[in-house]
């Protein structure tokens, strides 16, 4: 399998089971998401009826007609002044990682959260000890935009997080540029 022969479209609800029991491997075994209990299909369904009334993205890659991975954007606060900013989320079935999925997905999720007038995406990157993650963000035109230290804790752990930032399109009318 190859990144170029992979599709992205939107998630169907017909996927959320797949994507659910992708993202319930990270939860049960990895520390690079802090849920602690992996969401129902109905929890997804909500997050799918969410993200498409507010014009966000929500991704599916697929290989040989299977959903191998998925993607979305969620605001990032809740208060009216960050409804410029997303968070991204990628995550890839653990047997497809390492073949370029990752980086279509991400393209994908960039374009369309341009398309949907965001203007800045903040990944939130768990330190894993694995740099994938980050050299993928990187490669993708995001910066470092701070470290939290410790603070999540899982499997017998304190796990730090990076943010990292990327802007996407210009300030939107009428608004100050910001401070550099």
């Amino acid at each position: 399998m190859t990144a170029n022969s992979a599709v992205v479209r939107p998630v169907a609800p017909g996927d959320l089971e797949t994507v659910g029991a992708i993202y319930a491997h990270y939860v049960r075994h990895t520390v690079v998401t802090f849920d602690e209990n992996a969401p129902a299909t109905a929890d997804w369904q909500r997050r799918l009826d969410e993200l498409s009334a507010r014009g966000l993205p929500f991704l599916a890659v697929e290989y040989c007609g299977d959903v191998v991975g998925y993607a979305y954007a969620t605001p990032w606060r809740a208060k009216p002044a960050y409804r410029h900013t997303v968070e991204s989320s990628i995550y890839l079935a653990p047997d497809r990682t390492g073949r370029g999925l990752g980086g279509v997905l991400l393209r994908d999720l960039l374009e369309a959260c341009a398309a949907a007038r965001v203007r800045q995406v903040i990944a939130v990157i768990a330190d894993a000890g694995t740099g994938a993650s980050v050299a993928l963000h990187r490669r993708h035109g995001f910066t470092d935009a701070g470290r939290l230290a410790a603070v999540g804790a899982k499997h017998g752990r304190w796990i730090d997080t990076l943010l990292m930032q990327r802007t996407l399109v210009p300030r939107p009318a009428g608004l100050p540029v910001p401070p550099q």
